[in-house]
């Protein structure tokens, strides 16, 4: 069932995502060669708890695998998302996936942003791009009357004609009142159809997008996805909320 938010509800969620936004610059000014994932973990968290809120991601769990450690995702290069913050110290050349939930008066907010680690190469850098150029195509088709196949169509015709390949095991999602919510918004399909685009929907849409292969598999721990054949993936999100018609990124700083 998706669940339609009235206005007021939008502001609750517009307020999470905006600390959501800021923890993203914070990690932007902070994620260098040098620095470990686990010093990003305790930099978001603590800018979190200041806001009178919530890691939305610490403590939560799925099917299969133990609760999750962290107040931030941090995935490295192969690494497409959930990985879990560590001692491992981020070196030049890397990208470095950050993926933020917050909760705040019950309320959720959810983004990510890939990070360029010092100097990268070439491929990495038009990887990115072409993700990010993604997630606002498809943030474009979020439109009241469309489809969610959509927004997913406008994604895959993009990196696709990049010569990348769309993760068919992950998804966006609906968010606000819970941190997942109907509908699933993929990243791949075809336009005109999946669920109708109302008036009140917030919708968590996030290209994930590997340079290689699609085909991704999950490590030991339950939750680190990271591409089958080792090469980097990126990804971008944004929560976005459906209002007179046309999509409001939430998660803007």
């Amino acid at each position: 069932m998706v669940l339609i938010k009235t206005k007021n509800e939008v502001d609750y969620i517009r307020e999470s995502c905006l600390i959501v936004a800021e923890v993203l610059q914070l990690m932007k000014r902070y994620a260098k060669p040098g620095v470990t994932t686990l010093e990003l973990d305790k930099i978001a968290e603590d800018y979190i708890l200041s806001n009178d809120a919530r890691p939305a991601f610490k403590g939560y769990s799925q099917a299969g695998s133990f609760s999750f450690p962290g107040s931030i995702c941090s995935s490295i290069d192969d690494e497409v998302v959930h990985g879990i913050p560590g001692y491992r110290i981020l070196e030049e050349g890397e990208i470095l996936s950050v993926d933020v939930g917050v909760e705040k008066n019950n309320f959720f907010g959810d983004a990510a942003i890939t990070l360029a680690i010092g100097k990268i190469s070439v491929d990495k850098q038009r990887l990115m791009n072409s993700t990010e150029k993604s997630l606002y195509l498809g943030i474009d088709q979020a439109v009241a009357g469309n489809r969610i196949g959509d927004i997913a169509h406008a994604i895959q015709s993009e990196v696709e004609s990049k010569g990348f390949s769309v993760v068919r095991d992950l998804c966006g999602h609906g968010v606000g009142k819970f941190l997942h919510e109907e509908p699933q918004i993929p990243n791949y399909g075809r336009k005109g159809t999946g669920a109708l685009i109302k008036n009140g929907m917030t919708l968590a849409i996030e290209p994930m997008i590997n340079m290689g292969t699609y085909k991704v598999t999950t490590d030991e721990d339950g939750w680190t996805v990271r591409t089958a054949d080792g090469l980097p993936s990126a990804h971008f999100e944004h929560t976005i909320a459906i209002i007179d018609g046309k999509p409001e990124i939430l998660t803007k700083c």
